[in-house]
């Protein structure tokens, strides 16, 4: 089951890269304000899903 999270992991923090470029994208470029916010806040999401990833994954290679 860890070996299952410690692949996870990497891909989680890989969509909040991609996520966070799109946004940074989007800003630099002068794109819609409403679309940089909704993307800021999807990277959010995905950064607190990557932390319940990863945290999981230390406590079960613990066990």
């Amino acid at each position: 089951m860890a070996d299952l999270f410690s692949w996870l992991g990497p891909i989680a923090m890989g969509a909040v890269l991609i996520v966070l470029l799109l946004g940074l994208w989007n800003m630099m470029r002068g794109g819609s304000a409403s679309r940089s916010q909704t993307l800021m806040r999807w990277r959010v999401g995905l950064q607190f899903l990557a932390i319940i990833i990863i945290m999981t994954g230390l406590y079960l290679s613990t066990l």
